[in-house]
């Protein structure tokens, strides 16, 4: 910002006052944070696991589509019935989605990465088809009815009116309960075991081709939640989208600055959430372009990256420093 003539102070004061001086934009960054956590979460057990799921994007669209297509088909059901299984269905067609790219993994040895790429691209224009040909008669569909959404009224009272919904708290659970599964469950040992090493896993007993599915289904499985969540909590219905949702992909950095752990994970998603909606109070109190709280982010990322490389490194040169200490006693 110095760089070209801004004031960083005013502009993060900016940023930090607009987003906490009203209780509208707090709720609405609170919001935003809730599915990045989901998306966080989904690419973190992912790569604890060894893999790269580009896919939580697509995912993420697999399960507010399923979602919202489930709601508008049942809008009569009751609230407690309607609520949870149209939950339950997202979450499963992420999973879906998911696990097409973790069973090609498993049993054929494919790119993750290449194939959720291509699954984001197709999950894209599959729900695009899906909404102008099976859910609206335009590009949008109706809104699903009340006994689908996951709005609060005292909690959207109390944010002035934000889109803050249930899903916040359903967030704060699924992070409590990613950690006991990673920490204090067999099955998130043996996932996390796979990922640091996956022959001597499969030496111990382990099913590397088991954990990978399983990984990637949990993975997609999180990523379509956050879909759902999106879908009946923030808009109450769909409409076509001109590009994969930069959610899906900003969670990967979220999960990245989070070093893994969920509760690092669902910190770095509130961070985030201020950045994203309090970039748009810095052309007019600032001076400063919104598109810096983008720059901010890739800024971000790019020193989390760099930890990474300068861990290597040290490693490296304690390797070498061991071998020549070794070479250097033989001789």
């Amino acid at each position: 910002m110095l760089a070209f003539g801004y004031n960083p102070i005013t502009a993060y004061e900016a940023m930090i006052m607009g987003v906490f001086g009203s209780p509208y934009f707090f709720g609405e960054a609170l919001r935003q944070a809730t599915i990045l956590t989901f998306s966080g979460l989904g690419f973190a057990i992912a790569f604890k696991a060894g893999f790269f799921n580009i896919g939580i994007s697509g995912q993420l669209l697999a399960g507010w589509v399923s979602a919202i297509w489930f709601a508008l088909a049942f809008p009569d059901l009751p609230r407690l019935i309607l609520v949870p299984a149209t939950l339950i269905i997202g979450m499963v067609f992420g999973a879906i989605w998911a696990g097409i790219a973790g069973a090609l993994r498993a049993y054929f040895g494919t790119s993750e990465v290449i194939v959720t790429i291509m699954l984001n691209y197709t999950a894209l224009h599959t729900t695009n088809y899906i909404i102008r040909n099976f859910l609206a008669v335009g590009n949008t569909t109706e809104r699903v009815s009340e006994n689908a959404s996951l709005r609060i009224d005292w909690l959207t009272n109390l944010t002035a009116g934000s889109r803050l919904n249930l899903g916040f708290f359903i967030a704060i659970a699924v992070v409590v309960l990613y950690w006991v599964f990673m920490t204090h469950m067999t099955s998130g040992f043996e996932v996390r075991a796979v990922g640091l090493n996956p022959n001597a896993s499969t030496y111990a007993g382990m099913s590397a081709e088991k954990n990978i599915i399983l990984s990637m289904l949990i993975s997609g499985g999180l990523a379509g939640l956050g879909g759902a969540i999106h879908g009946i909590g923030t808009f109450g219905n769909l409409f076509t989208q001109n590009a994969l949702p930069n959610i899906g992909f900003n969670g990967i950095a979220v999960a990245l600055l989070g070093l893994g752990n969920p509760f690092g994970t669902f910190l770095a998603s509130i961070l985030f959430g201020i950045l994203d909606v309090g970039s748009g109070f810095m052309p007019n109190r600032a001076g400063v372009p919104d598109e810096m709280a983008s720059i901010v982010i890739a800024a971000i990322i790019f020193f989390v990256g760099a930890n990474y490389v300068i861990r290597l490194l040290i490693d490296k040169v304690k390797t070498n420093k061991k071998s020549d200490l070794e070479g250097g006693e033989e001789a």
